[in-house]
């Protein structure tokens, strides 16, 4: 029996929402993308990126959600029944995301653990291969690494309570309860390293206009491809959300306030993350260029050596750090899970706790793959290939189908009734004409760098996922549906 889920309040909504947004990305990768393309010069492609490509396809997805209150598979399918099959990639590709986000989110969890007492010792590096992500040596693929390990099972547990129950006291709850403890706990990072001596040196070289960098079209495809993937654009998280959403409610007001909250919090950490990097260098001398990284470079192995040298404001900062870090990745990780479980609930006419519990169980199982001693290696390949070439093509794909064979029009009046921003001609020739260009643009370039630069080992992965998504793509799409009983009772 398919019960109707409806968050129980706007603010409920929102703040599940921007936790879907407010990722590990927005913490740790940001940064480095605003210094590596123009420093404050790349501010400007950035607000276009917003304004052209964030905003208006959270409003289509928005939109579209909250009309239909149906899953992502059945609205394309009510499109054309062959589109059903483009629908279940996507989610299962989502589904694939969380798999290795979940080991992600495990290392940051052995990471909490280690700066009770730092752990790490003096070379945080080899602490990071020995004993959470390993390397790119092939011949401990065999091998688990066992503090990784039990931390993922930790991770999916966490996550399976949290998705298996009702809509509000799940997800809702815990994201009430999380975002403005995220919040809170980076806004303390952040104001106090601002005051760190040094913090001076690491603002003046993130915000170093390089002017030049406007002529050059990497600074926009970075541009683009941060806001694409920092608001989980295309991904059916917005979509599915929207689609619990009672009748009245506003759309693209919300889109607004989820956007500019999920822009000021990667900008505003990124001030607190130069500012400690401006500490490091202006303490040991070692020039700043040398301690900027991104991802897990930056928070795994040059923030433990920083805090070593922090003393007893190390032993403050860093489980705080860490403490965020799991905070954004849980609810990231809850919004990842949640278009698989809807799609899955309406095909299959299962109960929620019966199927976040076997798509646990499986994707416990898949998650294993990820925590040997070739962990951190793996991951990187395949979430550059679903990143670059999956996602980006999907949406690209999405995008045409909703700009030229849904009748988006209709969408208009939906989005216009109770809402103070309103939308037109404009936003339907975005969607139509620039958003496809851009896209395609992008996921060109990703296949192109993609192809220059992997070895076999990487193209047998490619492959192997490849072939995996496509096969049980057309598996879901060929499962008989079961008659489905509605039900007034609110999930």
């Amino acid at each position: 029996m398919i019960k109707n889920n409806q968050w129980n309040s706007r603010i409920t909504f929102l703040l599940s929402m921007i936790g879907a947004a407010v990722g590990l990305g927005n913490i740790w990768r940001y940064s480095y993308v605003v210094y590596s393309n123009g420093g404050g010069t790349f501010f400007i492609p950035y607000l276009v990126a917003i304004l052209i490509m964030g905003i208006p396809f959270l409003i289509l997805e928005y939109g579209v959600g909250f009309r239909h209150k149906d899953s992502f598979a059945n609205i394309l399918k009510n499109i054309n029944p062959k589109l059903e099959y483009l629908s279940w990639t996507l989610v299962l590709i989502i589904y694939f995301v969380l798999v290795y986000y979940l080991v992600i989110i495990s290392w940051d969890l052995v990471y909490l653990g280690s700066s009770l007492n730092f752990n790490w010792g003096s070379n945080s590096t080899m602490y990071f291969v020995e004993n959470v992500g390993g390397n790119s040596n092939l011949s401990n693929m065999t091998n688990f690494i066992i503090p990784t390990l039990i931390s993922m099972l930790i991770t999916w547990i966490m996550v399976w309570y949290i998705s298996h129950k009702d809509l509000n006291e799940g997800i809702g709850k815990v994201s009430k309860i999380l975002i403005p403890l995220l919040f809170g706990i980076m806004v303390f990072i952040i104001l106090f390293a601002l005051t760190l001596p040094g913090a001076n040196i690491g603002i003046n070289t993130l915000l170093k206009p390089d002017w030049s960098m406007l002529l050059n079209v990497n600074i926009w495809l970075a541009a683009f491809s941060q806001i694409l993937f920092s608001l989980s654009m295309g991904e059916s998280i917005s979509l599915t959300y929207a689609s619990y959403l009672p009748e009245g409610s506003k759309l693209t007001d919300n889109v607004l306030i989820v956007v500019f909250a999920n822009c000021a919090f990667e900008v505003c950490t990124s001030f607190g993350i130069f500012s400690i990097l401006g500490y490091m260098s202006y303490t040991s001398g070692t020039p700043i260029t040398k301690l900027i990284s991104e991802g897990t470079g930056l928070v795994f192995v040059v923030f433990p050596m920083i805090f070593n040298k922090m003393g007893l404001i190390g032993h403050i900062l860093a489980p705080l750090l860490f403490i965020s870090i799991l905070f954004a990745g849980i609810t990231s990780a809850i919004a990842i899970f949640e278009p698989m479980i809807n799609s899955t609930i309406h095909k299959l006419n299962w109960s929620r706790k019966k199927t976040v519990t076997i798509l646990s169980i499986v994707g416990c199982i898949l998650s294993l793959i990820f925590t040997t001693g070739i962990s951190s290696y793996l991951i990187g390949i395949v979430d550059t290939f679903i990143t670059e070439f999956c996602i980006l093509l999907l949406i690209a794909i999405q995008c045409i189908i909703f700009g030229w064979f849904y009748d988006i029009e209709e969408v208009i009046p939906i989005l216009n009734e109770n809402d103070k921003v309103k939308v037109g001609k404009t936003w339907m020739f975005i969607l139509k004409y620039i958003l496809p260009v851009f896209l395609f643009i992008m996921w060109g370039n990703g296949v192109y760098n993609l192809l220059i630069n992997a070895n076999n080992f990487e193209l047998l992965v490619y492959i192997i996922i490849t072939a995996t998504v496509l096969i049980l793509s057309y598996i879901f799409m060929n499962i008989k549906e079961k008659p489905k009983i509605k039900s007034n009772n609110r999930e």
